[in-house]
């Protein structure tokens, strides 16, 4: 089947895009938890002009969080093509790694997005609220479709209501699985 050519937004309104995105759905990395529930990014504005990146996810009921930084891939580009980078291990920051990170759809009020990577390997849908309208959940699916990946594999994260608080979970630290499943290593 003949797929479209993967476009990406262009002139994102980078401080509009700021703050929480909750996981609806992902394509699963075989490093990252099998029960990883209320998995959300965070993403705040630098004064540099890059974001901190804050991704959490609760298994077995522990909070697991690695931080990194997105910045634009090239800074003359209209695209929101972002390469995103976390330290391994996060806790003693030494090996930087850094991974691609294609806003592939957003919405007009930027409730949800389609995020991919040009491998095609990895695949998110985020949104503002821990739960999306089925409909517009098929509408974003058939997009990354229409583009070449491989659907089939996408995995609905399970979000709780109300979603967890940071403050008085019990923390997993070692973060590893982050990584692994963003860079597919």
């Amino acid at each position: 089947m003949a797929t479209k050519e993967m476009e990406v937004v262009k002139n994102l309104d980078t401080e509009r895009y700021m703050g929480r995105w909750y996981e609806i759905a992902s394509f699963p990395s075989r490093n990252q938890p099998k029960d990883g529930v209320n998995t959300r990014a965070t993403y705040t504005l630098n004064s540099d002009g890059t974001v901190h990146v804050l991704n959490e996810t609760w298994s077995g009921g522990k909070r697991g969080y690695i931080q990194g930084s997105a910045y634009k891939a090239d800074p003359s580009s209209d695209e929101a093509k972002l390469k995103v980078k976390f330290y391994v291990p996060p806790f003693l920051p030494i090996i930087p790694v850094t991974g691609d990170y294609w806003v592939l759809f957003i919405d007009d009020d930027y409730s949800y997005a389609l995020i991919g990577q040009p491998s095609k390997n990895y695949l998110w849908i985020l949104s503002r609220t821990p739960h999306l309208d089925e409909e517009i959940f098929n509408e974003l699916v058939e997009k990354a479709s229409e583009v070449g990946y491989d659907v089939s594999k996408l995995k609905k994260t399970p979000q709780t209501d109300p979603s967890p608080e940071t403050d008085n979970t019990p923390k997993d630290t070692t973060g590893f699985w982050w990584i692994k499943s963003i860079f597919g290593k």
